[in-house]
């Protein structure tokens, strides 16, 4: 019986992969890809010889799940990664993980990079309870009534933003809860790293004039006195 690895990969520098992420790309027999050509530079990057590379997107997941699950139950151990972090979060690496364990395999996580914990312990917001969403609703309406219950529960909230939507996401988190604590972080371990501190109501001014490039991670936290607020906006209307 094979085994499947969840391996984590560098979010932008490439310095920031595990000895142990290497010896396992190393040592599996096949290794699922978000893009093939993506990881071959990784591999090469580090002399890992070729391997069996084949796609898993979510565009070919669930036809692509089954011939992985195949691999392993002949026994060929499998790795799974995505061109930057930890698969399986806001990605379809969940349902394969799902397939492994209803098949009787074993699932290892090989731990690295992740944007989500890199932008919350940088974010200077509260740690200890906090709330990973991924990508939020994409329609306004839905949106605010997804953020007014993350900030009426109290935690702080992690979300992922494309740079096309993430201005319309502050014009929300604004409108719900307008001194909200925000740090939107950009480009996370690249050159360009980049991460902006404020209200929601004053980077919700900043972006709707700016458009930033690059993948971004939104942490919001509730103002000490924005629990009633937000409750109320997710009651909506009497």
């Amino acid at each position: 019986m094979g085994k499947l690895y969840l391996v984590a990969t560098p979010i932008g520098n490439l310095e920031d992969v595990s000895l142990r992420a290497l010896r396992i790309l190393q040592e599996v027999h096949m290794v699922a890809c978000e893009d093939t050509r993506h990881t071959q530079l990784l591999l090469r990057k580090h002399e890992i010889r070729a391997k069996h590379l084949t796609s898993y997107t979510e565009f070919n997941h669930r036809r692509k799940a089954a011939e992985l699950i195949g691999q392993l139950d002949r026994g060929w151990d499998v790795a799974l990664v995505t061109d930057a972090g930890t698969p399986g979060l806001s990605d379809p690496g969940e349902q394969l993980v799902s397939a492994a364990v209803a098949a009787g395999h074993e699932v290892v996580s090989v731990p690295g990079p992740a944007a989500a914990i890199s932008a919350l312990v940088a974010s200077g917001l509260p740690t200890r309870e906090f709330t990973f969403v991924g990508f939020p609703e994409k329609k306004s309406g839905a949106r605010r009534r997804e953020i007014a219950k993350l900030l009426g529960e109290g935690r702080t909230a992690v979300l992922y933003e494309s740079p096309f939507r993430v201005a319309d996401l502050l014009a929300d988190v604004a409108a719900v809860a307008p001194d909200a604590r925000v740090a939107v972080a950009r480009e996370l371990t690249k050159v360009h790293e980049e991460i902006v501190r404020g209200t929601a109501a004053d980077l919700a001014a900043r972006y709707a004039a700016l458009r930033p490039k690059g993948e971004i991670t939104v942490v919001v936290a509730p103002a000490k006195n924005a629990g009633e607020h937000a409750r109320g906006e997710e009651r909506g209307p009497s």
